[in-house]
């Protein structure tokens, strides 16, 4: 009785749900279900990822890819199948750049992948939010989760720059701030195809003035900028971004040899490399868009 009720709020829910927003949540199940992953009986793989509670929660990142950010891919079609590292720029206050990644990967992509994102630590002592994280595909970005993801052939994302890149001022937009040498380490160890990835319109997105870093660390949040709509607006003005048009460019698959624990001077050699194309993809980027927002 209580399954047929709950069966009947669900079909009326789905029912008052514009066309559009059903219509993109069955083609993100769609691709969910195409995309390699390794789910057991009960339909979650070993980290919680569960395809039909991804789409759920991803619809409106889907939204925000196709009608806020626009989002337009270039040469998307040169990320590898099997293992692969995508390594991009981190920018604009909110981690919008990797929701947008994720969707890319889902609906642009010739053969769908579940694009896992290493979220932050202090994302895993969230409530709700750290199961709902778990559900679309997210992990706690430790070493030995991402290099499990990709011995199992993975799609994994990272940010090199961290909350470096995130946070900074708006003036420092397209400087690429210093890069952390372990996802070349990570590359190495599990011999790992690595894709740079640019974003051109994230780093105008939330345009940052200063920060509060000393009360961010006793938060322990990763940053807590000043921008034109937060506080202002409170709380909410954190999420608040304008609606810049993305253009997300893939450079060629990079293929680095030698051993884990090389020197870091030997290690950063290696990462400048992927820097450098980031940084060349910029400048197509910047130079082939006629406007932050078209």
């Amino acid at each position: 009785m209580l399954s047929g009720v709950t069966g009947a709020l669900k079909d009326l829910a789905g029912g008052l749900l514009p066309i559009s927003v059903r219509d993109i949540e069955m083609e993100l199940l769609d691709a969910l279900k195409k995309a390699p992953a390794q789910l057991n009986e009960y339909g979650y793989d070993p980290y919680g990822f569960n395809p039909e509670a991804a789409a759920r929660n991803m619809v409106v990142a889907a939204l925000i890819y196709r009608y806020y950010f626009r989002c337009q891919p270039f040469d998307i079609d040169r990320v590898p199948s099997g293992r692969v590292l995508l390594i991009g720029n981190h920018a604009g206050q909110m981690a919008y750049d990797g929701m947008m990644l994720t969707v890319a990967m889902l609906l642009d992509a010739p053969q769908p992948r579940l694009c896992r994102p290493m979220g932050e630590y202090f994302i895993a002592r969230l409530p709700y939010a750290s199961v709902a994280a778990a559900r679309g595909g997210t992990m706690s970005g430790t070493p030995e989760n991402c290099v499990a993801m990709l011995e199992n052939d993975a799609c994994v994302m990272a940010f090199p720059e961290g909350a470096r890149g995130i946070n900074k001022p708006f003036s420092k937009r397209y400087q690429l701030q210093k890069f952390g040498l372990g996802f070349m380490r990570l590359a190495l160890e599990t011999r790992t195809p690595i894709v740079p990835v640019a974003f051109v319109g994230s780093e105008e997105q939330q345009p940052g003035f200063a920060n509060f870093q000393d009360v961010a660390d006793r938060l322990g949040l990763p940053s807590l900028p000043i921008t034109a709509t937060f506080p202002l607006l409170g709380p909410l003005g954190l999420l608040v971004a304008l609606p810049t048009k993305y253009r997300i460019y893939f450079g060629q698959p990079l293929y680095f040899e030698g051993h884990p624990s090389d020197e870091d001077s030997v290690m950063q050699e290696r990462v400048d490399v992927v820097r450098a194309s980031i940084e060349q993809m910029f400048e197509r980027g910047l130079a082939e868009r006629e406007g932050i927002f078209t």
